[in-house]
């Protein structure tokens, strides 16, 4: 069941979704690694999907993607983001995944005819998975995030599995509730009896939380804090205020004024050198501290939908400009720019990029408003503004330089249009066939892959070094028939793969522009508060540069 001295955290909601499960396990995570303890973390998401790359990111949010390939929700960003580590497939879950590994076992006959019922056997495969996490990063602690909230149907399974191993190992699993505490107005107080029903709906499957982060807009004052710890049944210093902050950044910082790490750790009976979260505060001061503001623009389509529809499609993006901006002591405003407006071309429209000191056209699919995203690409090319292409945004750029530059205006990717005359981005021939066959999960190029860099470019300078790993998420990749021609046309390919068959990087020589590059790759995926990716840093840094007093 239980691995010997391996402890078990487990974080659950309560309430509402989108409560801040992911920050405040991520949180958790954090101020153990910062006691010195070996922590992973791990997330177990309710959806029969077997993992997320299917999912539509307006509707369920960012799909990141690990370095092993595996395509899973945002929260595992945060994880690695709060822990410096790169995780894997292991850490991530699905209610798909676990019945598909169950099924397949049983075909094969590994449970050895035995009659294969939903309990235990699929709550025993999700406690194999977290051993086996554990084991493979070395873990002393895991730290779970369950999806969902509590009174739900759809993880009551996952539930189960920590009643299970409560049951056996009572003194190695800690069960943390997440929940909100609404207000009506500024002038009420903070309703505790919703948190009440979530904690009535976790006895009514077994479990008692040990903790209570009371999520709410204001710290819960002395009398809302012994509400819950009366009505709840916990102590009242194991009720952690957890009032909203300017950064998620600051969430660690502020669990630990009401001293969680250390009341976890008592009741893990865990007693680790004592240390501090010394580089992690600086950082977060930094963000708080900066006034300095740099305008950054990100061009796409549906961007009329609402700033918390695109905030979750683009967490990574997001986070990567803050680590970036935090580095240089600016920042950052974010601005979601519908690309159907520059549909035109017109100088008026146009000219609204003006105000911006840096544009990203970030990773997407499909056609609409790809004529507006190539007309904000060609007007920040001629007018010297930070341009920042990913994935999309870097074929889209590749495109827009041979149609303006070589004058091929047919020029496209064929996602686009499949009979262009010049497919300047082309599908692979590997891709094109497990399209043919329906093929759509996990068709990508997927994971990390190396990149070898051209020595003086923008992109080997940023690096320091000329071999680099980044993450894909793609089919399409520009046309190695057209890349001599494209050369011709002023395009750098400054990063390659190994075999020198796929562009990686392009961008055009910092004496033409002061900042134009594009990546193949997700270069947001894998950067770091501490660690900021160096493109993200090069292009902030221009941005800045636009912004200051007498540049062009």
């Amino acid at each position: 069941m239980a691995t010997p001295n391996l402890k078990y955290i487990f974080v659950v909601g309560g309430v509402m979704s989108g409560v801040g499960k992911g920050v405040a396990a991520s949180s958790i995570a954090k101020i153990l690694q910062s006691r010195g303890i070996e922590v992973t973390s791990l997330k177990i998401d309710p959806y029969v999907n077997v993992d997320a790359g299917t999912m539509n990111p307006t509707e369920h949010g960012e799909v990141f993607v690990l370095d092993d390939g595996t395509e899973c929700d945002q929260d595992m960003g945060n994880y690695e983001r709060f822990l410096d580590r790169d995780l894997s497939g292991t850490n991530y879950m699905t209610t798909g995944s676990i019945y598909k590994t169950v099924i397949e076992r049983e075909r094969s006959m590994g449970y050895g005819g035995r009659s294969v019922s939903v309990v235990p056997y699929i709550p025993m495969e999700v406690i194999d998975r977290i051993n086996n996490a554990a084991k493979l990063a070395k873990a002393a602690v895991t730290v779970t995030e369950v999806g969902g909230t509590a009174g739900e149907y759809e993880n009551i399974l996952f539930l189960e599995a920590i009643r299970m191993l409560r049951i056996k190992h009572p003194k190695d699993v800690v069960l943390i509730l997440v929940s909100h505490l609404p207000i009506m107005d500024d002038d009420n107080e903070l309703k505790t009896k919703p948190t009440q029903h979530a904690v009535r709906a976790l006895n009514g499957v077994g479990l008692q939380p040990d903790f209570i982060l009371a999520r709410a807009k204001y710290p819960i004052d002395e009398k809302r804090r012994e509400k819950i710890a009366f009505n709840c049944n916990v102590n009242m210093e194991d009720v952690i205020s957890a009032p909203n902050v300017s950064s998620i950044y600051d969430v660690p910082v502020n669990y630990e004024k009401d001293n969680l790490g250390d009341l976890v750790l008592k009741k893990l009976s865990i007693h680790p050198p004592k240390k501090d979260m010394k580089e992690w505060r600086a950082f977060a001061a930094r963000i708080d501290a900066a006034t300095r503001p740099v305008n950054i623009g990100i061009v796409g389509k549906y961007f009329a939908s609402g700033g918390f529809v695109l905030a979750d499609s683009y967490l990574s993006v997001i986070e990567a400009i803050k680590h970036a901006s935090a580095f240089w002591d600016v920042k950052p405003t974010i601005h979601w720019i519908d690309s159907e407006q520059f549909e035109k071309g017109d100088a008026k429209s146009m000219k609204e990029l003006d105000k911006y000191d840096g544009i990203i056209v970030p990773g997407g699919f499909g056609s609409r408003g790809v004529e507006g995203k190539l007309a904000a690409i060609r007007y920040c090319r001629e007018q010297k503004i930070p341009y920042f292409g990913l994935c999309y945004g870097m074929q889209l750029a590749t495109v827009e330089i041979a149609r303006d530059v070589l004058g091929w205006k047919d020029a496209n990717t064929t996602e686009i249009n499949p009979k262009t005359k010049h497919p300047i981005i082309d599908i692979l021939p590997e891709q094109k066939k497990l399209l043919a066959e329906k093929k759509y999960g996990a068709s990508m190029r997927l994971g990390a892959y190396p990149a070898k860099l051209k020595k003086g470019t923008i992109t080997e300078k940023a690096y320091g070094k000329t071999l680099i790993s980044e993450r894909h998420r793609h089919r399409f990749e520009v046309n190695p028939v057209y890349v001599e021609r494209l050369e011709k046309a002023g395009i750098v390919f400054s990063g390659r793969s190994p075999s020198r068959r796929l562009m990686e990087v392009m961008e055009l020589p910092k004496k033409i522009h002061p900042f134009f590059v594009g990546t193949q790759f997700h270069p947001e995926l894998k950067s770091r508060p501490l660690r900021p990716n160096p493109l993200f840093r090069e292009f902030i840094k221009a941005a800045k540069e636009k912004k200051a007093p007498g540049s062009k």
